[in-house]
């Protein structure tokens, strides 16, 4: 069985890079067809995704957030990460890693998309 697990701090100051990393156990992250994504949600709002990583290294991200997002992986770690950069209090949200068998691309925005997810985890950015 996949599970997925994210880590990370959970308070980030204004201008800074947050980051993310989603261990994956139970399993290889370098299994072909499937894309490993991020996505959040903020407060009292629906999902955003972020962006995926996908086979050899491909990625790809939400054209609102292309510009401060970088995803990457550790094979030796099974893991994949975020970074998202110059943070503001627009960015707190709870933030989940995510696998997929189908191109988010086409709504990464509905957990229906989704076999496995993490339990999320919470970023507040705040001085």
């Amino acid at each position: 069985q996949v599970r997925l697990q994210e880590s990370g701090p959970g308070l980030v100051k204004p201008s800074q890079t947050l980051s993310l990393t989603c261990t994956v156990s139970g399993g290889s992250i370098t299994t072909n067809y499937f894309y490993w994504s991020w996505i959040r949600q903020p407060p009292g709002k629906g999902l955003e995704w972020i962006g995926y990583i996908y086979d050899s290294d491909s990625t790809y991200y939400s054209p609102s957030l292309k510009s401060r997002t970088s995803i990457s992986r550790d094979t030796s770690k099974n893991q994949f990460t975020l970074q998202l950069s110059s943070v503001t209090p627009e960015d707190t949200a709870v933030y989940y890693c995510a696998r997929s068998f189908h191109n988010p691309r086409v709504d990464g925005r509905s957990w229906s998309l989704y076999d496995v997810r993490g339990q999320g985890t919470q970023v507040t950015v705040s001085s």
